[in-house]
């Protein structure tokens, strides 16, 4: 990528923007490739969120995360560039492509700022193919032509535009300052209040009836056989409201009720959208280091402080969710093993209480060699032992087999990758796929030797109560 010595705040007019356009065309012929062009600059502080309230637009890409615990959101809409990826290479084509983008890229302004310059947003499936008409491919990367982030109290807008040597210069620099003098000084009152429609009219599962307690007895059978250590089934239910559901109403509830998740929303452009408040990281990269996490063994919260410990200590001393978390910390440490990394991570798993359910969690880190890209760690994480299963091959083979429905984004990566190759990426997890007045979600639990499918069920329905609360008024 290459960057311009040009501060955009200090020449900040439409005669300033046309000439360093200008400068971007001449490159573009230079180069013989359109040039994608990203002007960041540091704004008084604005909410993603809100901000991507008063610009949504149903028929456009926009992506979408916050995490208010770290003190981070940030929110992309419509699509500068963009492609799609299936198959076993996903990740290393889409890796290939961020590469060539950022080789015909220039940038401008404070880099050195959080969610500075041009990110490449991920949406990434579960399974390494989409069935036909599913509503998210594969794999999808996309930078957008509008982004706002806030990280502790700073803020930053960051606008991309693809720039050719006969690009109608006078157009984009037109659109571009509009923009520019609207994010300097934003005005949400043109958003529109959001709000989530009330309780579900009907409930469907997604499947047989009763197929969810045989899919984990079969799973049980062939653990018992050999075949793969642990797999983790989900369930999916289909919601019908009288009103639609909108995303962003869903979202509002979901970071002030998860302060410790991930809150999201990625929209296919098409109408419909993938949300979430997942509990699970799957890597962060940033500074030379990565952090990826073990996220295993689940307990209900109590209705008092002496409960709540009660449910944690009968979890921390479970066979069953000690022997299943350590399966999900060894699958990590082996899958790493090729990249030469150095696991650090303490000997015995945290307790980690989020509003409806608690886990055990054990997070990793440690220095990344040069030459691995953040993408090779997705490649090789991805699906971890807490979604899929492990053996990782025979698990997620039975998977499909089991459920009988297509997961789609549900417990795929999701995430961005940055100009400097760091990023962060999370899991797919207690999400919906909305579509107007209905809402897929979906729920799972991991199977190892000593689960009882009525105990599966039952953890599966908590997770169920907890997002049907969130996406409705229930």
């Amino acid at each position: 990528m290459k960057v311009l010595p040009v501060n955009p705040t200090d020449n900040a007019t439409p005669e300033a923007l046309r000439a360093f356009l200008g400068q971007c065309a001449e490159l573009a012929a230079a180069a013989r490739s359109p040039q994608l062009v990203s002007i960041s600059m540091a704004v008084d502080s604005l909410d993603p969120l809100a901000v991507l309230e008063s610009i949504f637009e149903p028929a456009e890409l926009h992506f979408y995360a916050e995490r208010p615990a770290q003190g981070f959101g940030v929110a992309g809409a419509e699509a500068m560039v963009t492609e799609t990826f299936s198959g076993a290479a996903r990740f290393a084509q889409a890796k290939a492509f961020i590469t060539r983008t950022l080789q015909h890229s220039i940038a401008v302004g404070p880099l050195e700022e959080n969610f500075a310059g041009p990110h490449f947003f991920v949406l990434g499936g579960f399974a390494h193919e989409a069935p036909t008409a599913a509503p998210f491919p594969a794999l999808r990367v996309f930078v957008p032509r509008w982004q706002v982030s806030r990280m502790g109290d700073g803020s930053v807008a960051v606008a991309n535009v693809l720039v050719a040597p006969d690009l109608p210069l006078d157009a984009i620099v037109q659109k571009l300052w509009k923009a520019h003098a609207k994010f300097r000084a934003f005005d949400y009152r043109a958003a529109a209040n959001r709000d989530r429609p009330s309780a579900p009219k009907r409930i469907e599962e997604v499947g047989r009836a009763g197929g969810y307690q045989r899919a984990v007895a079969q799973a049980l059978a062939e653990i018992a056989r050999g075949d793969y250590e642990k797999i983790v089934l989900a369930r999916a239910q289909r919601l019908t409201t009288a009103e639609e559901f909108h995303p962003l109403g869903v979202l509002n509830h979901l970071r002030q009720h998860y302060p410790a998740c991930y809150a999201f929303s990625v929209a296919n452009g098409s109408g419909q959208s993938f949300i979430g408040a997942s509990p699970e990281r799957l890597v962060r990269v940033a500074g030379g280091r990565m952090h990826t996490e073990a996220l295993a063994g689940s307990a209900p919260r109590g209705a008092s402080a002496s409960e709540d410990a009660a449910f944690a200590r009968a979890m921390q001393h479970s066979d069953k969710d000690q022997r299943e978390h350590r399966i999900v910390l060894g699958s990590i440490t082996r899958r790493l093993a090729d990249l030469g990394l150095r696991l650090e991570h303490a000997d015995q798993p945290r307790v980690l209480g989020l509003a409806n359910v608690q886990h055990l969690h054990t997070p990793i880190s440690a220095t990344l060699p040069d030459g691995v890209h953040i993408l090779d760690l997705v490649e090789r994480l991805h699906p971890t032992p807490a979604v899929g299963g492990t053996p990782r091959k025979p698990a997620v083979a039975a998977i499909a087999r089991l459920e009988g429905f297509a997961r789609g984004l549900y417990a795929g990566p999701i995430g961005w990758v940055d100009h400097r190759g760091g990023g962060e990426f999370f899991v797919g997890l207690r999400s919906a796929l909305i579509d107007g007045h209905t809402a897929t979600a979906y729920a799972g639990a991991g199977i190892v030797a000593g689960s009882e499918p009525e105990n599966e069920f039952a953890e599966t329905e908590l997770k169920f109560k907890a997002l049907i609360e969130a996406l409705t008024n229930r």
